[in-house]
C-alpha cells in the first residue's frame, strides 16, 4: 500500500472518483456529490472538499487545467485526476471492500466498486460474504454459549443486534452479486452514461 493510499480519506477517494469520470471544479463536485446523497456517507460542505482537493493536489494526486470566470461569480479552478490519483481509488477500494471491520470505510468502497473491473468486484464481495458468514456463525455460537453459561438476556441485546445486521447483509449480498454479475447492469465508467445523467452533469456545473 502506497503511502498516499494509506493517507486517503473517504471523502478524497470520492473526490478523485468523480474526477475520474471527468474534470470538474470543487463547486461542481459538491453539487454532484449532493445529488448522489454522498452525505449519507460522509460530510460536504465547501470547506472539507476544498480542503480535500487541496491536500490531494499537494499528494500529486490531482492537478490544475484551468481556470474559469463566468460573469460576476468567482474563479473556479478545473481539476483533473492524475494516473496516481486514479490509481489511488482502485487501490484504497480493493483494500477496503472485502474487510468487516471498518463499516463506514465500506460504505464508501461499495459506493465506488464500479471503479474496479467486474470480475474484481465480485471476487472481493464474494470475499466478504465469507467472512460476514464467518461472523454470522460466531455471534451465533457465543450468543448461544453465554446463554448455556447463565449469562442473563438483558446483556446480550446488543450481540442480538448484531447478529442480525450480519444476516441482513449475507441476504443482501446474496440478492446483490447475481444483479453485479449479470452483463445487463452497466458497469465501469466505458459504459455509456444516460441523457439523464449527462444533464445532471451539465446542471452541477452551472
Amino acid at each position: 500500500m502506497t503511502d498516499a493510499v494509506a493517507r486517503l480519506t473517504p471523502l478524497g477517494v470520492m473526490v478523485l472518483a468523480l474526477l475520474s469520470e471527468g474534470d470538474m471544479h470543487p463547486y461542481e463536485m459538491i453539487r454532484l456529490m449532493h445529488l448522489r446523497r454522498d452525505d449519507r456517507l460522509v460530510t460536504i460542505t465547501n470547506g472539507t472538499v476544498y480542503h480535500t482537493v487541496a491536500r490531494l493536489e499537494r499528494s500529486g494526486l490531482v492537478a490544475e487545467v484551468g481556470v474559469d470566470r463566468e460573469g460576476n461569480r468567482p474563479e473556479r479552478t478545473t481539476y483533473t485526476v492524475t494516473d496516481a490519483g486514479a490509481a489511488a481509488v482502485v487501490e484504497w477500494v480493493r483494500r477496503e471492500l472485502p474487510r468487516v471491520d471498518r463499516p463506514a470505510e465500506f460504505r464508501v468502497a461499495l459506493a465506488e466498486v464500479h471503479n474496479l473491473e467486474r470480475a474484481e468486484a465480485l471476487e472481493l464481495l464474494r470475499a466478504r460474504r465469507a467472512a460476514l458468514a464467518d461472523m454470522r456463525r460466531s455471534l451465533i455460537d457465543g450468543r448461544r454459549h453465554a446463554l448455556a453459561e447463565g449469562v442473563p438476556e438483558q446483556y446480550l441485546i446488543e450481540l442480538g443486534r448484531e447478529g442480525a445486521l450480519v444476516e441482513a447483509e449475507v441476504a443482501w449480498m446474496d440478492a446483490t452479486l447475481p444483479r453485479i454479475e449479470h452483463p445487463e447492469l452497466a458497469w465501469g465508467p466505458h459504459e455509456a452514461p444516460s441523457e439523464r445523467y449527462l444533464a445532471q452533469r451539465k446542471a452541477a456545473r452551472q
